[in-house]
């Protein structure tokens, strides 16, 4: 046991390095600007603009999953997406406001959220590294 080294998910968390927490960062605003986009697109062109929105989603949370190689970076950009979706649906106290209150707008809140979770929790994640063996041998 003195010579052996502990699995990589039972070692003590470690602040992450200036490279990465820039990556975690730059996913955010991502995801942020994916956000504000879809936002403008799905109500533009009803059924296209909208489908085009969450697969816009599901792909940056999806590919931000592979390039940190865990679940974080989907988490990350998921939730800048929905931080900008919820303050864009907030009406203002001119009155205006950029959601419209029809189907369009729930399915793409709703809908944007359920991918966001699904991409997140479905993309790959930590693995120990080794071999492709089973881990009973």
């Amino acid at each position: 046991m003195s010579g052996e080294r502990a699995p990589v998910l039972a070692q003590p968390l470690r602040a992450p390095s200036a490279g990465r927490a820039a990556a975690y960062a730059g996913l955010l605003v991502l995801g942020a600007v994916a956000g504000v986009a879809g936002a403008l697109v799905q109500p533009a062109w009803f059924p296209g603009g909208l489908l085009l929105a969450l697969a816009g989603e599901a792909g940056l949370v999806l590919g931000g999953t592979r390039v940190m190689r865990g679940r974080g970076g989907g988490a990350a950009v998921a939730a800048g997406w929905i931080v900008v979706v919820v303050l864009l649906t907030a009406s203002r106290p001119e009155g205006d406001f950029l959601f419209a209150a029809g189907a369009g707008s729930y399915l793409f809140l709703l809908g944007g959220i359920a991918v966001a979770v699904m991409c997140a929790t479905l993309g790959g994640g930590r693995q120990p590294d080794g071999g492709p063996a089973r881990l009973g041998k």
